[in-house]
């Protein structure tokens, strides 16, 4: 695995109100989880973004003017690190965000953050679509319950493991944080 990026997605304030967003989310350690993983690439000095979801709809807890539109504390960017600005699930449509990988000559990339069925979802798809080794890590990513066509409830727990099923071998290889760890050595 040489020059991977690592891509923080939307960990941001606006995903602790557990009720807008339909309820109980899984996994609550991901931000943890996440911060290994910004730690070890600060200390090794590897290219890394910061993805900040602003919502256009104003009443949004992303939209810019709300203060859940502020990144998490826990992996807060720190000065010179890049904040990419989206405002669809994937980080890549209207972003510079390939042009930046691809100018630090990134062929590797590790995703991790919020949720896992949308944003990390659709990322995860478009680069390995581009052509990216894409890794996504499990134990750092985290969703939200859903209500199916029908009515029927799925907890956040299923949500998270059916898109991480639909992703890896075919766009990902699913990982958790240790397992990335241990790789990257």
């Amino acid at each position: 695995m040489q020059n991977p990026a690592l891509i923080l997605v939307d960990i941001q304030v606006g995903f602790d109100d557990h009720g807008y967003w339909g309820g109980e989310r899984n996994n609550p350690d991901a931000e943890n989880k996440a911060k290994k993983l910004l730690d070890y690439w600060r200390a090794n000095e590897l290219p890394l973004f910061h993805i900040q979801h602003c919502s256009t709809t104003p009443a949004s807890l992303l939209a810019e003017s709300h203060p859940g539109n502020a990144i998490k504390e826990i992996v807060k960017p720190g000065p010179g690190e890049p904040v990419i600005k989206k405002s669809v699930n994937s980080a890549f449509i209207g972003t510079d965000l390939k042009a930046r990988l691809d100018a630090a000559g990134v062929t590797t990339v590790v995703i991790a953050g919020l949720t896992t069925d949308h944003c990390i979802s659709t990322t995860t798809r478009m680069a390995a679509n581009y052509g990216y080794d894409t890794y996504v890590i499990s134990d750092a990513t985290a969703t939200f319950p859903k209500t199916g066509i029908n009515g029927e409830y799925y907890d956040a727990e299923t949500m998270h493991l059916t898109a991480l099923a639909q992703l890896n071998g075919e766009f990902a290889h699913v990982l958790t944080t240790a397992e990335l760890l241990e790789k990257l050595g």
